[in-house]
């Protein structure tokens, strides 16, 4: 890393000032955002180049991890890691060593895809799981090509408890790993979204109908993982406008705003709100955002996330509608982010065909400053 420079532009200072994290203290607010990147390999244990990606990006104030399976059901990427086994904790855990070694901080993002998977992910070929038997339109990438997503199960109220220990499971091995925390992804159309939002809960028990119902399940998996943790290890991620993966909500605030109030029961680590900004590939016109609703509603720490650069990233700090600002793709071009924010240097642009290829190309091999720059 190049030796610390002033700030250059006092207008992104806010980025760099410190913040505590419950028990952790963050160096900047400058947040790695959870990226796939399907680098695992076959095995799905994270591996020695995965080490050098995430060691390269160490200056972020918190790093965290792409998403990793929390069970052998949950699956419906290729080549991404998972925290199920013992030889993942393992690989997890060299990751995680080397990055506190440079005084950085991680979390591990907890993943079950739910609808957004495929049988031919799923041990014996088995259909994925959903809050309803609503299907994904288009097709998921599975190893032998693109196949059309499939009618999903809907979880039986019976099955709920054994999804829930899944995370709870997860999160003692996170703990094993030797992270500092974990985030429960309930975002972008996975599990614990297809309950929440209204276009793929159509259940008339306990977890479906009234908005109450449908954050049931979300509530239910935050109370689990901390009641393994403590509160301040854990954050949560929602994204309450985010299209991906065929998902939309009637009365997104509404939903992401009774969420938010109901999440402050836990004193969580943060709440991580992705909401892109126009002009973003995952913004969506909804005329009204629904992040500001939910930065009222939840008394915590808020992160942001979707399209901000240095400049809008420091002015929300600034304007108090977030505490932390996550940034995603610059963070994939640009391993030494917050000293090009520092320096306000050029960023490298993005190759998006290496997002998931696979290898170093796209992955690990782009420069960071040099001490001239």
């Amino acid at each position: 890393m190049s030796s610390v420079a002033p700030v250059a532009d006092n207008k992104v200072a806010s980025l760099f000032q410190p913040l505590e994290l419950g028990s952790i203290r963050l160096q900047n607010r400058i947040v790695m955002a959870p990226l796939t990147r399907g680098r695992a390999g076959i095995e799905r244990v994270p591996n020695d180049l995965m080490l050098e990606y995430y060691t390269q990006r160490v200056s972020a104030g918190l790093i965290i991890t792409e998403a990793a399976q929390i069970s052998e059901q949950a699956v419906g990427w290729i080549d991404t890691p998972g925290i199920h086994t013992l030889e993942q904790v393992k690989g997890w855990r060299k990751i995680t060593d080397a990055v506190h070694k440079q005084g950085g901080k991680i979390f591990l993002q907890l993943w079950h895809t739910g609808r957004a998977s495929h049988p031919d992910f799923l041990p014996n070929g088995a259909t994925p799981v959903s809050a309803s038997a609503v299907k994904q339109s288009g097709e998921a990438h599975v190893p032998t090509g693109k196949k059309p997503y499939v009618t999903p199960h809907p979880l039986d109220i019976k099955e709920i408890p054994l999804m829930v220990q899944q995370y709870v499971n997860a999160t003692k091995r996170a703990q094993d790993a030797g992270f500092d925390g974990v985030e429960i992804h309930a975002a972008n159309g996975y599990l614990i979204d297809q309950f929440l939002r209204d276009c793929t809960n159509k259940r008339t028990d306990a977890y479906g109908g009234s908005i109450e119902n449908r954050a049931r399940f979300m509530l239910e998996v935050t109370e689990a993982v901390v009641g393994v943790w403590s509160s301040d290890k854990v954050g949560i991620r929602l994204s309450p406008t985010n299209p991906f993966n065929d998902m939309s909500d009637r009365d997104p605030i509404a939903v992401f705003s009774y969420a938010a109030e109901a999440l402050n029961q836990f004193n969580l680590a943060y709440l991580h709100v992705l909401e892109a900004l126009p002009g973003h590939m995952l913004a969506k016109d909804i005329g009204e955002s629904v992040a500001p609703y939910m930065r009222r509603a939840f008394k915590g720490i808020f992160m942001i996330n979707g399209g901000y650069d240095a400049l809008t990233g420091a002015a929300a700090i600034n304007n108090s509608e977030a505490d932390l600002v996550a940034y995603g793709v610059p963070f994939i071009a640009n391993p030494d982010l917050p000293e090009r924010f520092r320096r306000s240097a050029n960023l490298n642009e993005a190759d998006p065909s290496t997002f998931y290829s696979g290898g170093t190309k796209g992955y690990t091999d782009y420069p960071a400053l040099t001490v001239n720059n």
